[in-house]
């Protein structure tokens, strides 16, 4: 055999390359392969696993919304709530407020009403005692000369009128 010939090299190169490609596929060709399948796997899961989770931040970031929204409007809710309080207790405050000024007038206005009516009856025992009192001064003036005494017991009796 010849090596030297190029169709004899031709010949070994094929046979060789054949023989390779064989062992290769025997032996080597199955574990690449389970080993390229593994890793295509393993990419694909953590390509699902980083979709997921992509999805469950979308998930999330929807719940926080709806939570901070219905924070807002528990927030919202309370501060009326508040406010509505608020007022009544304003109003029930104020409306006492005029519930007792009315009164406190209308208890001055008896205190007053009552002090006056003492005034007038003091006024009126003054004005009687005073009255009296003149009445006798001017009794004794005409009482003290007998003349006017029958005169004036005469003016009396002209004035009485008998039945």
């Amino acid at each position: 055999m010849n090596l030297a010939h190029p169709e004899s090299l031709l010949f070994w190169n094929t046979l060789i390359f054949l023989i390779l490609l064989f062992l290769l596929g025997k032996y080597a060709w199955k574990p690449i392969m389970g080993a390229v399948k593994q890793r295509e796997e393993s990419i694909n899961k953590a390509l699902e696993s980083a979709e997921e989770a992509r999805a469950q931040m979308a998930n999330l970031k929807a719940d926080n919304e709806r939570l901070l929204a219905e924070a807002r409007a528990e927030r919202d809710a309370m501060l009326k709530e508040a406010r509505e309080i608020k007022d009544k207790i304003v109003a029930e405050a104020k409306e006492e407020a005029g519930r007792e000024g009315e009164k406190l007038i209308k208890q001055a206005k008896q205190v007053i009403e009552s002090e006056k009516k003492v005034a007038l009856a003091q006024l009126k025992d003054q004005v009687a005692s005073l009255s009296i009192q003149m009445a006798q001064k001017v009794m004794k003036n005409e009482l003290s000369d007998e003349k006017r005494q029958t005169a004036l017991i005469n003016d009396y009796l002209k004035s009485v009128t008998l039945n």
